[in-house]
């Protein structure tokens, strides 16, 4: 599917006009660090080549018109006069063009066309590659200058505050600042990125197990209340301040998962063996699953497949949990052939039919064309 083909080609049905511009955002994997973000440690995610594409062009009159494809539905709202309404993803746009503004930027109006093949609902942050994509638009077309951390601080602003959804930061960062062909390295406190190349010969499988998270919401207060109590009971604000050689037999269970995890993730930021590198995402899936006991059943099955397959290196959950995604590192090379395999065992082992993504390593938020 050709999207950036797919938005021009409507922008020109809905509008009669050739845009003036053309902008993406991707959508994004956890390759390793996973509730970790929360407790200001460290997460490794790549950006993907699946992403939300705007096609638009500047307009005079201050408002904002937009055409979601997958909604088949239009939103239209005045940048002077931003008023919320109830779970609507047009709050999403609405939500960033609020941050930008209260942040001190002066925005154009602007209207366009939307299309998204981030899978909504799978854990791959279709919701930040929107709310990156909008505020690449808001940037070109307003003169803004582009810079990710900031930009991404606001859009998941937007999120919390406008939306409503308690989110870190790690979404947004990459979708704004993803590098092709590499991980981020981000430090969840100071925002600090560092690309890291992907091991050589490798390329990253996500699989989707058609499971969705459902009403989660209260299991992650508790594992974020959960973290809370045990960085007091160490005497620090956040458990990213504990070191390994400070846990104990005894070390409350959720505390242990985070410590570890944010080490594995450093120990991974350095590593380019993919065995190495493979080694330590079946170890923090170990540790999801038994100390911070967020996988399902599902996940659990998807990732045992997984490392039995040739050309696995390591396989484990992959964002907030209960459902979703798994995502593996596997043999460029045998990348397509475990692909097949794995949508067969997966299926025949659940009744589920899964969604395979083989994925590149892509950039962040940019203008296409001009």
């Amino acid at each position: 599917m050709n999207l950036s083909q797919n938005v021009h080609d409507a922008f020109r049905q809905q509008f009669h006009a050739t845009p003036a511009l053309l902008v993406r955002a991707p959508g994004r994997v956890n390759l390793i660090g996973e509730h970790t973000d929360y407790n200001e440690g460290f997460v490794l995610p790549m950006a993907i080549d699946r992403a939300t594409w705007i096609a638009l062009r500047p307009r005079a009159d201050g408002r904002v018109v937009l055409h979601s494809l997958e909604h088949n539905e239009q939103v239209q709202f005045d940048l002077t006069a931003l008023t919320k309404h109830h779970r609507h993803w047009g709050e999403y746009p609405k939500g960033v063009a609020w941050a930008l503004q209260q942040a001190g930027h002066r925005l154009r109006g602007w209207e366009g066309v939307a299309a998204c093949d981030v899978p909504m609902g799978a854990g791959l942050s279709s919701s930040a590659s929107f709310e990156l994509a909008v505020a690449r638009a808001f940037a070109a077309v307003s003169s803004l200058p582009w810079d990710p951390p900031a930009m991404a601080k606001l859009a998941q602003r937007a999120e919390n505050q406008w939306v409503g959804v308690n989110c870190g930061i790690m979404d947004q960062m990459i979708s704004a600042a993803g590098r092709a062909d590499h991980a981020l390295l981000i430090d969840c406190r100071s925002l600090a990125t560092r690309p890291v190349p992907l091991p050589a010969g490798t390329v990253v499988v996500v699989l989707d197990t058609m499971t969705r998270r459902g009403l989660v919401e209260s299991a992650y207060n508790e594992r974020r209340a959960q973290c809370e109590d045990a960085a007091r009971e160490f005497g620090v604000k956040f458990l990213r301040d504990v070191t390994v050689a400070q846990l104990t037999p005894t070390t409350n269970q959720r505390a242990r998962h985070v410590v570890t995890e944010n080490d594995r993730t450093l120990r991974a930021a350095e590593t380019r063996d993919p065995v190495a590198f493979g080694q330590l995402m079946n170890a923090s899936h170990d540790s999801l699953r038994d100390d911070f006991e967020v996988t399902n059943h599902e996940l659990n099955v998807m990732v045992d497949c997984a490392r039995r397959l040739p050309g696995c290196y390591g396989a484990r959950m992959t964002g907030a949990g209960f459902g979703g995604c798994a995502v593996a590192l596997v043999a460029a090379k045998q990348a397509a052939a475990f692909a097949d395999a794995i949508a067969q065992d997966y299926e025949t082992a659940t009744g589920r039919k899964p969604q395979i993504y083989v994925c590149r390593a892509a950039n962040g938020a940019e203008v296409v064309t001009e």
